[in-house]
């Protein structure tokens, strides 16, 4: 049997106000003076001199606020390549992503393609990345998506929405800084946060299962039940329990696989443009038949929180986009032999996805 040599992120920084220290971690990573950092930030932040003050931009640095209301495009990489190379007469010493997994999976995507050739669509997939990528950082601003510890960015391209999954994706550097995650609304707080607990129900219950992703899955599930169901502790424990949270749902995936809602969830964010962690809440709520203890606790936790979420999502989709959905979703075939074995295709059926879809 051959065994996969996953890479893991070199450097990672963490404690309570360990942003401050960003300029001291990348200055030894300046190429020269014409080489500079770019920051991908979230516009959220635009404005907002508690973070931006600690961006200390030198020589030919730049900082582009970014929306992080739609997520990101294999175009939107492609511009903001074209963007930076048009700018700067050097490759840039590094790309810095500051915000949440929209954000964080920008950076991984502009690094990689600052290195290698053609269009971001061309390495949707698995392991077709061919050069390393320019030194990029993590710093992320919410917890529960796992991108900032990840070997995928996750992009929505002209014809199906797929991680580009490689060796060279995860960040060489990250900044784990819980104060960062202050002020986040209830909802986008609940739904990130369930992608975490959504990861770990999905590697748990996988048949990729083994003991390296079972010890980072168990971690971050009994976290998770810690934060949605307890509910106890200062605001600060409870930021410091879900950073932590993400980093082990990420790192369960390693060596296994998600599942059928994120396969599933793929398939309204490739149409509907739904955001993923609210994408993959809408899926999770229907697949009782999947993942019923799971499915009973995330209810509950939905309950205790006073989350309300949308309905009726697909009620007025004709069939062609219902295919549309479909097709994304049985694209992901890691994922459906994770959730249901290599003989997955006997019973997830096109029907069958359909009869999901129209659930939601």
């Amino acid at each position: 049997m051959t065994y996969k040599n996953y890479p893991m992120v070199s450097r990672v920084i963490y404690g309570r106000g360990s942003f401050n220290q960003l300029s001291d971690i990348i200055a030894p990573k300046r190429l020269n003076v014409k080489a500079p950092f770019i920051y991908l930030v979230d516009d959220v932040f635009k404005g907002n001199a508690w973070l931006t003050s600690r961006i200390s931009l030198a020589y030919e640095d730049q900082l582009l606020f970014i929306s992080a209301d739609q997520e990101p495009t294999t175009s939107q990489v492609d511009d903001l390549v074209e963007q930076i190379i048009l700018n700067h007469k050097d490759r840039p010493s590094g790309i810095i992503g500051i915000g949440g997994g929209t954000l964080l999976d920008l950076a991984k995507a502009v690094a990689l393609m600052l290195t290698n050739k053609g269009e971001s669509k061309d390495y949707q997939g698995w392991d077709l990345v061919k050069s390393p990528a320019i030194y990029h950082v993590g710093i992320p601003t919410i917890s529960g998506t796992g991108a900032e510890v990840s070997r995928t960015t996750v992009l929505t391209g002209p014809e199906r929405k797929l991680g580009i999954n490689s060796d060279y994706t995860p960040f060489d550097q990250v900044i784990l800084d819980p104060e960062l995650t202050t002020g986040i609304p209830k909802d986008q707080w609940f739904y990130t946060g369930m992608d975490c607990f959504i990861h770990c129900v999905e590697s748990l219950n996988g048949t990729y299962l083994n003991a390296f992703s079972q010890s980072y899955g168990e971690k971050a599930y009994e976290l998770c039940k810690e934060i949605f169901m307890d509910d106890k502790g200062s605001q600060e424990e409870q930021q410091d329990k879900l950073m932590m949270a993400s980093w082990h749902g990420g790192m369960s995936i390693a060596y296994s696989q998600v599942g059928v809602a994120h396969a599933l969830s793929y398939g309204l964010g490739y149409l509907l443009g739904t955001r993923h962690g609210i994408g993959n809440c809408i899926v999770f709520d229907n697949l009782e038949e999947f993942y019923p203890e799971g499915v009973a606790l995330f209810k509950k936790m939905k309950t205790l929180h006073g989350i309300q979420l949308p309905q009726g999502i697909c009620s007025e989709l004709g069939d062609d986009e219902f295919n549309i959905m479909i097709d994304v979703a049985l694209g992901l075939e890691p994922l459906w032999e994770n959730a249901i074995g290599k003989n997955w295709k006997q019973t997830i059926t096109r029907d069958k996805l359909r009869s999901l879809y129209e659930r939601m």
